[in-house]
């Protein structure tokens, strides 16, 4: 047997390993994983009670979350894990199906080829090739423990123990994904046989009521939770579901025979289905339960192998039609393991019977083999267009018609790709099907807004909302849209909205916490940013949003924290190590803020404030040169930039380029004409210039008096510079008195450095001499 587990496992691997290169889909598994807060957080006692105590993606099924969450933790978002996980979850199911049906039926070879099958038809690569569909893979693995638990119950049945396992088991399950709520159904058949049991059916049934109660409570939370994904029978009527029913059970022995033309979503056909073709499919399965019926005596695998998938098809067979697929591969995924036992065993049978000679024997052993190698190569072509969405929704559309889901699905993955004018050609043809499929709709509003047709995308946004009034993400869509063209009221209207439909929407909380900020409401503000953190903690915007309000509010620690956060979500994020940086420098943690400018320059070459903030600290150690080089580059990335202007004067003052310092100062003070920095550094050079010719009192003494009035008469070094002018202009009392007023502002604030050098220009004022550099 550990040769069978082997060659398994290979076979598996041979399928489904390339997997580990693929990339998540935009079909579930951004919904699931990727732009899923809490999951991405990895495994958090706050992940823990939201899986069990919310309702999430129209579901219920924590187990599915924690195990998702589990490959958060060990893999973050690289797709590669995620896909390996679901591999080696149905690898262990093939292995456990082997296993179990070797263990009831004695059958080596016959449960090595149902096995064999079941790991490798091309109708599983939906159940394992989808990282969302975890919750199949993570099932099927519970499904096949609690069948062999309940076979070893089934030898002692008066065992408490073993029967509990049995239900612990099950509901594990459950919690995985509710498909398995017919199990006990399953075990009924089992009972029949393999195991033949020869109680009655009465006490059989009874047997399996506490299994058929945990199966009523996981059908009550499955229709709760997917209460908003149930299809109105307007849309889909009843004629048109159990005709579709009866049909579907026969395309999936279809697929099963001939796995041609596979794709992720098969749409409902727009004109029904046609009378014949249900009367056909009705009375094939007729035919098939009547054959099944009577030669259950003789081959009762028939029977059991046929009620096995029948029953466990019932919840998915669009009854209650939930989601808009008129089938699915992944349906398939338990059910059919009844048909592989029923065939196998009948053609085992059939062996046995009438090819008893050697050669003939040989030969269906080889076309055995062979069908398995064609059911391979099949399954590793169809699992190659799982690749990315691009190759997903291509080979979707080859193999459907009239199919706008994927229209609209592989218009937002050539969107995510940059090819908009692609995007909204699918999204257009998507419409042309159906124009009132909101999905398009509302991408193709947004895709238009992004290439800046906001008329446009505010029509498409409203149809989409006449459409469903309650669509959230639309209501968000059309706030930016009219935030765009200035309706700012409507906006916050439309945020709001969007919040009473869904509280835990981060986008209308950013949105809104953005338009208070700009009214002014700086309180409000922050309690929307931080009600988004709290919904998503990595939502890097709102954290260096939030970063910059408090740094306003003089909270600095807290900003630090909201910036650093941020960073740690998007460590490409350049504004973030800029404003950290310009903190640190101010808190004097000066090498701290060399490493954040020199990040965000390596991130974003052309960020202007980054190098010149850089300068400035390098000029500050007397790395002139150096200084003056990031100060022409911000110059060259952004010309308007004041404070370049401002700091290269300053750069080319040192160097004794007085000339080329005014001619800087001045194109600064154009741009930021009530600067009083400026206008202080400008008067200083025309009060104190060593060239005579440059010098100009009266200009200075303007400007240094322009500076004073800008800062409140209360900066000593504008004093300094105040008196220098005067001084430079004649005025030597009026000097004396400015730099008196400059001397004692400074012995307020501590700076004996700067008393020292205002007593020396005190002394030239008093002999009635200027004060040149």
């Amino acid at each position: 047997m550990a040769g069978v587990c082997i060659v398994l496992v290979l076979a598996v691997v041979a399928v489904f390993g390339q997997t580990a290169h693929h990339e998540f889909i935009d079909y579930d598994d951004d919904e699931y994983v990727y732009n899923n807060p809490v999951v991405a957080q990895g495994l958090t006692s706050k992940g823990i009670v939201w899986a069990f105590t919310g309702v999430h993606a129209n579901n219920w099924h924590p187990l599915t979350w924690l195990s998702h969450m589990l490959d958060c933790q060990l893999y973050g978002l690289y797709p590669g894990g995620h896909h390996l996980t679901n591999v080696l979850l149905h690898t262990a199911t093939v292995i456990a199906l082997f296993l179990v049906l070797r263990r009831m039926t004695g059958a080596l070879w016959r449960s090595a080829f149902v096995a064999a099958v079941f790991a490798i038809h091309p109708l599983r690569v939906e159940s394992v090739a989808w990282v969302a569909e975890r919750k199949d893979v993570l099932s099927g693995l519970f499904f096949m423990l609690t069948i062999g638990a309940y076979a070893r119950y089934a030898r002692r049945p008066s065992s408490v123990a073993r029967y509990g396992l049995v239900m612990l088991l099950f509901a594990l399950g459950l919690i995985c994904k509710p498909m398995l709520v017919t199990l006990p159904a399953v075990l009924l058949c089992l009972d029949y046989w393999p195991l033949q049991r020869v109680e009655s059916a009465g006490k059989l049934v009874m047997e399996k009521l506490p299994l058929l109660a945990l199966s009523a409570a996981s059908c009550v939370v499955t229709l709760l939770a997917q209460t908003r994904a149930i299809q109105p029978a307007a849309s889909v009527s009843l004629p048109l579901r159990l005709g579709n029913a009866l049909a579907t059970c026969l395309v999936y022995l279809g697929q099963m025979v001939w796995p041609a033309r596979l794709a992720v979503f098969y749409p409902y056909p727009h004109n029904g289905l046609p009378a014949w073709e249900v009367r056909l499919a009705g009375t094939l399965l007729a035919g098939l339960s009547a054959i099944a019926w009577g030669l259950r005596q003789k081959q009762p695998w028939l029977l059991a192998g046929w009620l096995w998938y029948l029953v466990m098809l019932l919840p998915v067979l669009g009854f209650i039609q939930v989601g808009e697929q008129a089938h699915a591969d992944r349906y398939t995924y338990l059910p059919q393991i009844g048909i592989y036992v029923a065939v196998t065993w009948l053609v085992a049978e059939w062996r046995v019977r009438w090819l008893q000679q050697g050669p003939l024997r040989l030969a269906l052993g080889g076309l055995m083999a062979g069908v398995l190698a064609v059911l391979m190569f099949c399954a590793w072509q169809q699992t190659a267009y799982w690749k990315n969405s691009e190759t997903l929704w291509n080979r979707t559309l080859a193999c459907t018609a009239d199919n706008e889901l994927a229209l609209c699905n592989l218009g937002t993955a050539l969107f995510e790709k940059g090819r908009t004018d692609e995007a909204i050609a699918h999204y257009q043809q998507a419409l042309q099907i159906n124009p009132n499929y909101l999905e398009p709709q509302f991408c193709l509003a947004n895709t238009l807004l992004q290439k800046g047709k906001v008329d446009e995308a505010i029509h498409h946004f409203m149809y989409a909302l006449r459409i469903n009034p309650d669509y959230a993400p639309a209501h968000n869509g059309l706030g930016s849209a009219l935030l765009r063209k200035g309706r700012v009221e409507e906006a916050a209207g439309h945020f709001q909205k969007a919040l009473q439909i869904s509280p835990e929407d981060t986008q209308a909380d950013y949105n809104l916490g953005t338009i208070l900020l700009k009214k002014g409401k700086v309180d409000d503000a922050i309690a929307h940013y931080q009600h988004a953190l709290q919904n998503n903690p990595d939502y890097a915007q709102a954290h260096y949003n939030l970063g910059n309000i408090l740094l306003e509010k003089g909270r600095v620690d807290e900003a630090i924290t909201h910036y650093q956060r941020a960073l740690q979500i998007n460590p490409d994020y350049s504004e973030a190590d800029v404003n950290l940086g310009n903190i640190l420098l101010q808190k004097g943690r000066t090498d701290e803020a060399i490493f954040h400018y020199e990040h965000a320059l390596q991130i974003d070459p052309d960020c202007a404030p980054a190098h010149v903030n850089l300068g400035g600290i390098l000029l500050q150690r007397g790395r002139v040169d150096e200084a003056i080089v990031h100060f022409q580059k911000a110059l060259q990335i952004k010309p308007g930039f004041a404070e370049a202007h401002h700091s290269l004067g300053n750069a080319l003052g040192q160097k004794g380029k007085v000339a080329e310092a005014i001619t800087q100062f001045q194109q600064a003070l154009q741009l930021e004409p009530d600067d009083p920095e400026v206008q202080n550094s400008l008067a200083w050079l025309f009060a104190t210039c060593p060239e005579a010719s440059l010098r100009n009192g009266d200009k200075a003494v303007q400007l240094a008096q322009r500076a004073n009035e800008l800062a409140g008469g209360k900066n000593p070094i504008v004093l300094h510079t105040l008196a220098a002018a005067f001084a430079e202009a004649g005025r030597f009392s009026d000097a004396l008195r400015s730099e008196q007023k400059a001397i004692e502002l400074a012995r307020a604030a501590g700076r004996q450095d700067m008393v020292g050098q205002f007593n020396g220009g005190l002394k030239r004022y008093e002999a009635g001499l200027p004060l040149h550099q």
